[in-house]
C-alpha cells in the first residue's frame, strides 16, 4: 500500500515535462510571420536593379524581412549607407500605399499602391528641347 501512496504523492509534486532538443536547449518559440516581397515584386525590383548595375550606378544590394516591413536596399559601394531603400509595408496598403522608395536621409521619394508605379522613379526621363 505504501507503493500506491508514494506514487500518488510523486505525481502531484512532479514538474511538467518539457521537450528538449538534442543540443540540450528548449525548442525555440514559433517565429512571428515576416513580411517579404513575393516573386513578382522581386522580379520587378531586380529588373530595375539589373538595369542600374549595367549603367554603372549601383553595385550591391541587401534584403531584409521584418515583422512589419520588407526592405530592399541599394548601394553604390558595399561599405556605404544605402542609396535607396525600397520598402513594403502591408499595414499602409489601404492608406498611402504599401510600397515606398526612400532616400538616404529618410525622405520618402515616392509612395504608392503598385510597385511598378513606385519603381518608375528610377526611369531616366528623356530631355526634350523646347523652342523659345
Amino acid at each position: 500500500m505504501t507503493d500506491g501512496a508514494d506514487s500518488g504523492s510523486q505525481s502531484a509534486s512532479a514538474a511538467p515535462l518539457t521537450l528538449v532538443a538534442p543540443g540540450g536547449t528548449p525548442p525555440a518559440r514559433p517565429r512571428e510571420a515576416e513580411v517579404f516581397f513575393n516573386r513578382a515584386e522581386l522580379d520587378a525590383i531586380l529588373s530595375v536593379y539589373g538595369r542600374k548595375v549595367a549603367e554603372g550606378e549601383w553595385r550591391d544590394y541587401a534584403m531584409g524581412a521584418h515583422k512589419d516591413v520588407a526592405v530592399f536596399s541599394v548601394f553604390r559601394r558595399t561599405s556605404e549607407m544605402p542609396l535607396y531603400r525600397i520598402e513594403k509595408r502591408p499595414k499602409l496598403a489601404r492608406r498611402q500605399g504599401a510600397y515606398a522608395v526612400i532616400a538616404p536621409g529618410g525622405q520618402i521619394l515616392k509612395r504608392g499602391h503598385e510597385l511598378k508605379q513606385v519603381l518608375k522613379i528610377f526611369e531616366k526621363r528623356a530631355l526634350r528641347l523646347i523652342d523659345a
